[in-house]
Protein backbone atom coordinates (compact mmCIF):
# COMPACT_ATOMS: atom_id res chain seq x y z
CA UNK A 1 0.00 0.00 0.00
CA UNK A 2 2.04 2.92 -1.29
CA UNK A 3 -0.71 5.17 -2.62
CA UNK A 4 -1.72 8.11 -0.46
CA UNK A 5 -5.26 9.42 -0.59
CA UNK A 6 -7.15 12.03 1.38
CA UNK A 7 -9.10 10.78 4.38
CA UNK A 8 -12.48 11.61 2.84
CA UNK A 9 -11.88 9.11 -0.01
CA UNK A 10 -11.47 6.17 2.38
CA UNK A 11 -14.37 3.72 2.28
CA UNK A 12 -12.95 2.13 5.42
CA UNK A 13 -13.25 5.40 7.32
CA UNK A 14 -16.78 6.03 6.07
CA UNK A 15 -17.69 2.43 6.91
CA UNK A 16 -16.44 2.94 10.46
CA UNK A 17 -18.39 6.19 10.80
CA UNK A 18 -21.57 4.52 9.52
CA UNK A 19 -21.04 1.56 11.85
CA UNK A 20 -20.70 3.91 14.82
CA UNK A 21 -23.79 5.85 13.74
CA UNK A 22 -25.77 2.62 13.19
CA UNK A 23 -24.77 1.45 16.67
CA UNK A 24 -25.90 4.73 18.19
CA UNK A 25 -29.18 4.52 16.28
CA UNK A 26 -29.59 0.92 17.44
CA UNK A 27 -29.29 2.07 21.03
CA UNK A 28 -32.03 4.61 20.28
CA UNK A 29 -34.26 1.83 18.91
CA UNK A 30 -33.75 2.57 15.19
CA UNK A 31 -32.39 -0.33 13.12
CA UNK A 32 -30.45 0.19 9.88
CA UNK A 33 -30.37 -2.85 7.64
CA UNK A 34 -27.25 -4.01 5.81
CA UNK A 35 -28.47 -2.56 2.50
CA UNK A 36 -29.14 0.81 4.13
CA UNK A 37 -25.67 0.84 5.70
CA UNK A 38 -23.99 0.02 2.38
CA UNK A 39 -26.01 2.73 0.60
CA UNK A 40 -25.06 5.23 3.29
CA UNK A 41 -21.36 4.36 2.96
CA UNK A 42 -21.58 4.88 -0.83
CA UNK A 43 -23.38 8.19 -0.37
CA UNK A 44 -20.90 9.50 2.20
CA UNK A 45 -17.94 8.41 0.06
CA UNK A 46 -19.35 10.29 -2.92
CA UNK A 47 -20.09 13.36 -0.78
CA UNK A 48 -16.59 13.26 0.68
CA UNK A 49 -15.02 13.17 -2.78
CA UNK A 50 -17.27 16.00 -3.97
CA UNK A 51 -16.44 18.09 -0.93
CA UNK A 52 -12.73 17.46 -1.44
CA UNK A 53 -13.00 18.63 -5.04
CA UNK A 54 -14.84 21.78 -4.02
CA UNK A 55 -12.26 22.58 -1.36
CA UNK A 56 -9.47 22.13 -3.91
CA UNK A 57 -11.19 24.46 -6.40
CA UNK A 58 -11.92 27.11 -3.78
CA UNK A 59 -8.36 26.85 -2.48
CA UNK A 60 -6.94 27.32 -5.95
CA UNK A 61 -9.18 30.33 -6.65
CA UNK A 62 -8.26 31.92 -3.32
CA UNK A 63 -4.52 31.27 -3.75
CA UNK A 64 -2.21 34.25 -3.95
CA UNK A 65 0.60 32.55 -5.92
CA UNK A 66 0.78 30.91 -9.34
CA UNK A 67 1.36 27.21 -9.73
CA UNK A 68 4.94 26.66 -10.91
Amino acid sequence: MTDIKPWWRSRTLWGAIVTLAASALGLAGIDLGDADREALIDLLSALGATLGGLVAIIGRLAAKHRIG
